[in-house]
Formats: C-alpha cells, structure tokens, sequence
C-alpha cells in the first residue's frame, strides 16, 4: 500500500515564522473560509471541517487569539485513513493530510469510546491549544492544552501530546489492517513529526472531531454559547 502525502514546502517557511506575532497574518474564520478550504483538502467531511471552523471562531471571539493554522482530526474514519488534516488559514492551502492515532481503549480499527479520565488509554475530542514542543520519551512532541471543560481539559495532565511513533505507517496497515494504538494521544508517523510540531507549536488550534451527540449538543464551542463556556479555561497564547 502506498500513499501520497500532501504537504506544502510553505510548511518550512511557517515553521520558520512561528515565533512573529499573530497580529502579522491576516486569517480570518469567515463564512467563505468553508468553501475555500474544501477546495483544498476534498477528502474531508464539509460538516467535520465546518464544524471545525465554528468550535475555532467561538474560541477566538472569546479570548482566545486568531490561529495561523488548524489541524482537524476526524476520529469517526478508521485508522488505515488518512484522517489528519493541516491548514494553513492565511494561505487558505493544505499543509498536510496524513494518518493519525487514536487510544488503544478507544477502538481498535475505529474509535468509538472517548474520556477526559487519567489512566483510561482512550483519545479525548473537542478543541484543543497546541502549545510548547519538547524532547521526551517518545522524541520531538508537542503538548495540548484541552480547552473543553469536563470533554478535554485534563489533556495536559494525561500528557496527551502529538509524537512520533513507528507503529504509524503503511507497513502496519498492510500487516493488521490499520496501524498502531496510542495511551490516547494523536500519535503520527515519525517521518512528518518535525513537521507538524513545527507547524502547530505556539498557540495554533486542534480540532478532534466524532459524531457523540451528548457532546454536540452540549459543548459551549458548537453552540457558543458562552454560559457553558468556563472562560477561565481558555487559554491565551503567549
């Protein structure tokens, strides 16, 4: 099996802009950034990347501030596709479209089971900061703040981080029929890691999307609601 990645040779030069201040892009979440995107990225569900859009427009009218990029993770496909996807919001283009982890307690081909618990092994979803990269256990990573109380925000507590890891790739698929399991983190292939640390460090958002119904129609970010928000929770980058 062979896939071609996507990936935009403006992603080096993004990483290179990473540390100079949101106020010198221009992005803007607005009503037509939908339809540009799809253009770019065809593979993904118009009703995961708009529901995307509307959970980082929420975030941004309430403090926190303008992403240069957005990652969406669309946890309802399986794990042998590629369900990661990179934007550039500026450029409006497709960084990176590739496969991505889910917990091993969260499915096995799929997931379908998700927490906010410490030591339960499964993916958490909702929107997510992407925040300082670092060197651990498992190499160059990158740490997540969840900004959804009760739905995420023990991410950085569970160390749910992006890493490299070498159970995710085409090998793994030929051989079992999807790739490797996680302890719940958005695992990627070792060879675009550097990549996608360097394109969400310092603030860009992360969108984990599944179609739980409890969570659509009760997360404050769907609904904007600004009640259920828990404001204190956001995070501004800095």
């Amino acid at each position: 099996m062979h896939r071609t990645r996507r990936f935009s040779t403006a992603g080096l030069f993004l990483a290179v802009c990473a540390a100079l201040p949101f106020s010198s892009f221009g992005a803007s979440l607005d009503e037509q950034l939908l339809d540009r995107l799809s253009e770019v990225a065809p593979k993904i569900d118009k009703v995961v990347l708009k529901t995307a859009i509307n959970a980082s427009r929420c975030a941004v009218s309430n403090g926190v501030q303008m992403p240069e990029r957005l990652a969406v993770i669309d946890f309802s496909l399986p794990s042998s596709q590629e369900r990661l996807w990179i934007f550039d919001l500026e450029k409006e283009e497709l960084l990176l479209r590739d496969l991505v982890a889910h917990g091993k307690n969260s499915g096995n081909f799929e997931s379908t089971a998700f927490s906010n618990v410490e030591g339960s092994h499964q993916s958490s979803i909702g929107l997510f900061q992407a925040r300082e990269s670092y060197f651990g256990k498992h190499g160059y990573s990158l740490r997540l703040d969840g900004l959804e109380p009760g739905i995420n925000d023990l991410a950085r507590q569970r160390a749910i981080v992006i890493h490299g890891a070498d159970y995710v790739n085409d090998d793994w698929i030929s051989k079992y029929g999807r790739i490797g399991r996680s302890h719940g983190c958005p695992a990627v292939d070792n060879q675009i890691v550097k990549r996608v640390v360097d394109n969400l460090k310092g603030g860009q958002l992360v969108f984990k999307y599944y179609p739980d119904q409890e969570w659509l129609h009760s997360s404050g970010f769907l609904k904007c609601d600004n009640k259920t928000l828990a404001g204190k929770n956001l995070k501004k980058s800095g």
